[in-house]
């Protein structure tokens, strides 16, 4: 029966080819092509942490004629009450809602499952589904540590299962166009990359232990994390700037630059990666750095910097968030958007592409909903027909671990020697014992 529903979804990308297309299929509106197509031929998914994030995620989602968002996943009772609101926009089946993720997997009528919850969730949820037969739409970072990203690595292979992470740039039409214009040699040989994220966040202030609020499971919350009393400046966007649950700038933002310089460079793992910083502008509980540099050396003579502002949003190049390349002829940016600019070796334009889909890189619930839509139709493409995954978890768990590497330097004071061939850090054994975490007893992420 369930080899039958994955041939079932399979040849249901004729389908959604001929709405694209036209042909027969041509007038027909979203809604329409549901009623025509069935249920059976769509992917059901169920979405995770819809706080923020992931209600614009379970919107796509559901804007997509061939899925249907069945499942809705939320600590917080408030959360998930509107999603469902906001889903019903988009879809007239009224989504199931649920408070343990578990509850959800268990369910044969899911094909998919959504990511959107804290950090500390990401890698033991993607694990849970996969296991569960499921396939993974992550958003990054992929793991709150390195060892989780090994282990998702290692699942995706032995579980057979899609697992798509939330870099959407990677399946940006005009992105994906300045990648190969660096690649191709359009500057000369690349040797500098520069990336940055700036914003201007306020302080988070010094929170209170009291009880938990009626609308929230903190032990759920909790899941795979070590047990701490709530505390009212955590849930639900603060916890970012803890250690114990998220990862700081450098994942929260970071991440996504950070994959264009390593993608457009073609390279793996460094030789080197420092990183100075700190908190420097509030005196609060906030923990990871407000103001970050890394820098990354590859043996390939490639050096790559993130700067990460938090609490000063003056641009870089004319935009919040941005990757830059400098090589022998000239230098290549890609700002926040879909859209790009390459230079000459003088500094002066020779070439700039713009896109009509417009972004806006400091919304932090949905950026850019019909460009993240492109990434939605590969992951979907990889489910019925095997296509390539444009952010498949090795490369995304490359790219997650430069800046996690970044965050290991930072925490010991260090520059950290690492091995290009795994990623792995040398002659540091302070360094390693931030290489994977403790986990609450009985949450343990094992394959």
């Amino acid at each position: 029966m369930k080899s039958s529903r994955r041939n079932f979804i399979r040849n249901a990308a004729l389908g959604t080819a001929a709405l694209s297309l036209g042909g027969p299929f041509q007038g027909f509106s979203a809604a329409s092509y549901r009623r025509i197509v069935g249920a059976n031929e769509r992917i059901r998914v169920s979405v995770a942490g819809v706080n923020s994030r992931g209600t614009a995620l379970a919107m796509n989602f559901a804007r997509q004629s061939d899925a249907e968002v069945i499942h809705i996943v939320d600590v917080d009772s408030r959360a998930t009450a509107k999603c469902i609101k906001s889903v019903l926009e988009r879809q007239d089946r009224t989504p199931k809602d649920f408070v343990d993720l578990r509850r959800s997997l268990e369910s044969k009528d899911v094909d998919a499952l959504v990511i959107a919850m804290p950090d500390h969730w990401h890698a033991p949820a993607a694990l849970m589904a996969m296991k569960a037969g499921k396939h993974v739409y992550l958003e990054k970072p992929c793991s709150h540590s390195p060892h989780e990203g090994e282990i998702l690595v290692e699942a995706a292979d032995r579980y057979g299962m899609a697992l798509q992470m939330g870099n959407q740039r990677r399946s940006w039409p005009n992105v994906m166009e300045a990648i190969e214009a660096v690649r191709g040699g359009a500057i000369g040989k690349a040797f500098f990359g520069k990336s940055w994220y700036t914003n201007t966040r306020g302080p988070i202030g010094t929170g209170k232990e009291t009880a938990v609020p009626e609308w929230l499971d903190w032990e759920l919350w909790q899941g795979p994390a070590p047990r701490r009393a709530y505390r009212d400046n955590i849930v639900h966007y603060n916890w970012h700037w803890f250690w114990h649950w998220g990862t700081g700038e450098a994942l929260n933002n970071g991440t996504h630059m950070v994959d264009l310089l390593r993608w457009g460079f073609n390279v793996n793992f460094p030789v080197k990666v420092s990183s100075n910083g700190g908190r420097f502008h509030y005196k609060d509980d906030w923990e990871t750095p407000d103001t970050q540099v890394i820098s990354m050396d590859f043996a390939e003579g490639v050096t790559m910097t993130w700067e990460g502002r938090s609490c000063n949003g003056k641009y870089l190049e004319g935009s919040s968030v941005g990757a830059m390349f400098f090589g022998e002829e000239g230098s290549i940016l890609i700002p926040g958007g879909d859209e790009y600019s390459l230079f000459d070796k003088q500094g002066k334009l020779v070439k700039e592409v713009k896109s009509q889909m417009k972004s806006n890189p400091l919304d932090r619930a949905n950026p850019a909903e019909q460009l993240d839509a492109l990434h939605i139709r590969n992951f979907f493409d990889a489910i019925r027909k095997s296509a390539p995954l444009a952010s498949n978890i090795d490369s995304g768990h490359k790219s997650t671990l430069l800046v996690q590497l970044g965050n290991i330097a930072q925490r010991t004071g260090n520059s950290l020697d690492v091995n290009p061939a795994n990623g792995h850090i040398l002659n540091n054994r302070d360094a390693m014992k931030l290489w994977s975490r403790e986990y609450e007893k009985g949450w343990e992420m094992k394959l």
